[in-house]
């Protein structure tokens, strides 16, 4: 399980959540290439290591390059923007649904239409590459779950485009209705509608209890360093996958015999038999028996469960007359298996675990073999694209 929590102590805003993921481990070349799916111009991100109160952590900034001309817009022309891009459906998606609930809530404040919401703030292009921006950061850490704790909203009061509001500001209250928050603990806007919205829309559940394992701590730097609460946003990582990292020590059952007077075709019905039955693994040697006759060592390892069910298949489907048996240890790396979404459909990966990280992935033969077949490719094609989705 892949876990994602939002530590929102100090609230949270669209480019703080930006650099938390980036400090996490997104790669930003990666990020910067799909915003350019976009197809938008006028903007740049500005990545870079800050400090707030004593924390380190990564600080992105969207660069408007004309704000003087940035446009004003309305729902639709952002879903044009998102709809036409080449970005992924999932990535859409999400990136639709944070937009959409923070044009209602405008609407509502305004009691207006929501095709009539002028974006101000969100429909700017910064805001765009927040919002967006966040989706595939999402999609690029590929987490099965996203908790977060109570959102700290803030106090005071905040200059808003229709004048000063108290905190939180209308759109954020109306985006966080039903969501656990707190207030008070800085006198200014903590947490912004899209930093509300970010978490409202993809948020699985908020909860205070951390009850799984930390993987990972990274911080998101904000513009602010006016109080003595860090103007951070903190997020941890679970990966309960890469964390059993401890190798499997276990007993088996080394099973041998040698074979010079058996017809070669016969092999391959044997070792059917033998995996069918259980045998962990089983492999041929050649080796030269007395007076040089050429010959077969048959080698099977299983598990001392297996033992006289191996001796059966051995004794009756080849002309051997004796077997060798000693107990082995054996020292097993944690394999985790994972659905891969590709072009082709999903294809199940194994992946092992060596102090705490994968050190290799490797795509289901079978079921590579079977897409292979089906769209007439080779099953190395197949392969690559399972790993472009890594």
């Amino acid at each position: 399980m892949r876990i994602l929590y939002y530590d929102c102590f100090a609230g949270i805003s669209g480019d703080m959540n930006l650099g938390a993921l980036l400090d996490l481990g997104v790669d930003a070349a990666y990020l910067e290439d799909e915003l350019k799916k976009l197809n938008i111009k006028g903007f740049h991100l500005e990545i870079s290591k800050d400090l707030r109160r004593g924390i380190s952590g990564t600080k992105a900034t969207v660069v408007v390059e004309d704000p003087d001309n940035e446009k004003h817009r309305h729902l639709r022309h952002v879903e044009e923007i998102i709809n036409n891009s080449t970005l992924s459906d999932k990535v859409k998606a999400n990136s639709l649904k944070i937009f959409s609930l923070i044009a209602f809530a405008e609407a509502k404040v305004h009691q207006i239409e929501v095709e009539r919401v002028h974006f101000h703030e969100v429909g700017a292009l910064d805001s765009i590459a927040d919002i967006v921006g966040a989706a595939i950061c999402l999609e690029y850490l590929k987490v099965d779950k996203v908790l977060s704790s109570p959102i700290q909203l803030g106090g005071g009061t905040v200059k808003c485009a229709h004048g000063i509001m108290p905190v939180p500001a209308p759109a954020t209250a109306l985006i966080v209705a039903n969501v656990p928050v707190k207030t008070g603990l800085v006198q200014h806007e903590a947490t912004t509608p899209t930093g509300a919205a970010i978490l409202v829309a993809t948020v699985d559940e908020f909860t205070s209890e951390i009850n799984f394992p930390i993987t990972k701590t990274a911080y998101g730097i904000g513009q602010r360093d006016v109080s003595d609460v860090p103007n951070v946003l903190r997020v941890y990582l679970s990966d309960t996958e890469t964390m059993a990292s401890d190798l499997k020590e276990e007993s088996a059952t080394m099973i041998e015999c040698n074979i010079d007077d058996m017809n070669p075709e016969r092999y391959e019905f044997i070792m059917e038999q033998l995996f069918e039955a259980g045998a962990a693994d089983a492999w041929l040697t050649p080796i030269l028996m007395k007076k040089s006759r050429p010959a077969n060592k048959l080698s099977v390892l299983c598990s001392p469960e297996k033992v006289n069910m191996i001796k059966g298949i051995i004794f009756n489907h080849s002309t051997s007359i004796g077997l060798r048996e000693y107990t082995v240890k054996k020292s097993v790396l944690p394999r985790v298996e994972k659905a891969i979404q590709t072009k082709f459909g999903l294809i199940t990966i194994k992946q092992s675990v060596f102090e705490g990280k994968i050190i290799r992935s490797k795509p289901e033969y079978e079921e590579c073999k079977l897409i292979a077949k089906q769209y007439n490719i080779s099953i190395e094609e197949v392969e690559r694209e399972v790993i472009r989705n890594l």
